[in-house]
């Protein structure tokens, strides 16, 4: 790292003030390949004078794609069926093999109405159910244009049929989900998570799943990654995925492509285009 003008770094590079350092007085900027920016320590880049930026926009499809795509696999244990066929356990049609929860009319929680999360909302909005959302801030668009209601966090996931967690990962959010808060959901719902893996207690969720106490979930981040717990990844009904909310050809292009402007425009003296800090 010495004598760095910039860093580039993934949400697997803890940036913090070792790093930093290492660098030296010449650095910076840390462009960040991701939205997410939990992995950076933003005092340590705002003391030293480094600018910090992220990639949002160019992933916000992608992503809401896959919290969609795990939502109907979640839904209909796609994936725990697909093994099945694989296995030669299928004999035939039965009435009674592979039921699942269907999604047409339900009740759809948002957790964080960010850019991830309304498109979220606009995908689902398709299956006619109702849509709430729990926010820091209301977002009067939303609510006229998708019929989004905004309620507190405790009154979403009691009434909710699938939560769908787009929050930012911050101290205050560690372990949003709980024991407590997957206490108060049905036990006919599922849960999505596509934000960060610890916005979620990984052994609570696995054993309200043993217990029965909510019907499925899809997980495409979880805490620790890459290790995954071994409570995760025995846990039944629950549809694991590996990362992968940005990982489309043209999403992760457009971050490559965002990430060298930034670098470029920093270094240059010209103002980042996608600033976390400035």
């Amino acid at each position: 790292m010495p004598g760095s003008a910039a860093i580039i770094a993934d949400p697997t590079v803890p940036v913090d003030a070792e790093l930093l350092d290492a660098a030296g007085e010449g650095l910076e900027l840390v462009a960040n390949f991701a939205v997410g920016y939990d992995n950076i320590d933003l005092a340590a880049c705002a003391e030293r004078g480094v600018t910090v930026t992220n990639t949002p926009d160019v992933l916000t499809d992608a992503t809401a794609e896959l919290a969609l795509g795990l939502t109907l696999a979640a839904a209909r244990q796609i994936p725990d069926a697909i093994q099945s066929l694989r296995a030669g356990e299928w004999t035939g049609w039965d009435p009674t093999d592979y039921r699942g929860i269907e999604l047409s009319g339900a009740t759809f929680g948002v957790i964080g109405l960010g850019r991830i999360g309304r498109r979220y909302a606009e995908l689902v909005r398709g299956f006619g159910g109702r849509l709430l959302y729990s926010s820091r801030s209301s977002k009067p668009e939303a609510e006229a244009k998708l019929g989004a209601e905004r309620v507190e966090l405790e009154q979403l996931l009691r009434e909710s049929d699938v939560v769908s967690i787009h929050a930012a990962a911050t101290a205050d959010n560690h372990h949003l989900i709980d024991a407590e808060a997957l206490s108060l959901m049905k036990e006919s719902a599922l849960l999505v998570n596509t934000a960060r893996g610890t916005l979620v207690d990984s052994d609570a969720l696995a054993e309200a799943l043993r217990a029965g106490r909510i019907a499925a979930a899809g997980l495409d981040v979880m805490e620790g990654e890459p290790e995954i717990p071994e409570s995760l990844l025995s846990a039944p009904r629950l549809v694991l995925t590996p990362h992968i909310g940005s990982a489309t050809y043209r999403t992760r292009d457009a971050m490559a492509e965002l990430v060298a402007h930034n670098v470029i425009a920093v270094l240059d003296g010209k103002a980042p285009l996608t600033p976390v800090t400035a």
